[in-house]
């Protein structure tokens, strides 16, 4: 958060898999708080989930909480991350990545079904994953 801010009361989801619904963050993330609002993360062109979301909690203690509960848990097998967030604007649900989707998934050089296979960075090497590593 920076100064002058109110405490936030957002935190943001990071890392789930790209094939997470929201149901599954809602039974999650529920469990510290009554949930306000839930922005699930859309790939720009897409709009398809693309691994991040908006959980806004009624109260800043209940962000709190989930940092502490949620925060390094598993869902949908795969770690997850929570950052405090200073708040949902519109257009934020969309990944800032020039393809559409996250901008981690721009420089990711490994396949990771969880997040949609191959990172654009080899995609758009022009090259089909491999088990050959890159030189």
């Amino acid at each position: 958060m920076r100064p002058n801010e109110p405490y936030s009361t957002v935190d943001r989801l990071d890392r789930p898999s790209a094939y997470y619904n929201k149901e599954q963050v809602y039974e999650l993330f529920s469990k510290v708080g009554e949930i306000k609002r839930l922005i699930m993360g859309l790939d720009r062109f897409a709009k398809t989930p693309c691994g991040f979301c908006f959980v806004e909690y009624y109260t800043h203690q209940d962000a709190l909480d989930c940092m502490k509960y949620i925060g390094g848990t598993k869902l949908d097998e795969r770690i997850i991350r929570t950052d405090l967030d200073p708040g949902f604007e519109e257009g934020r649900q969309y990944g800032r990545g020039k393809s559409g989707g996250q901008v981690r998934d721009e420089y990711r050089e490994d396949f990771d079904e969880g997040r949609g296979g191959v990172g654009r960075a080899i995609q758009t090497d022009g090259r089909e994953y491999d088990d050959e590593p890159r030189r």
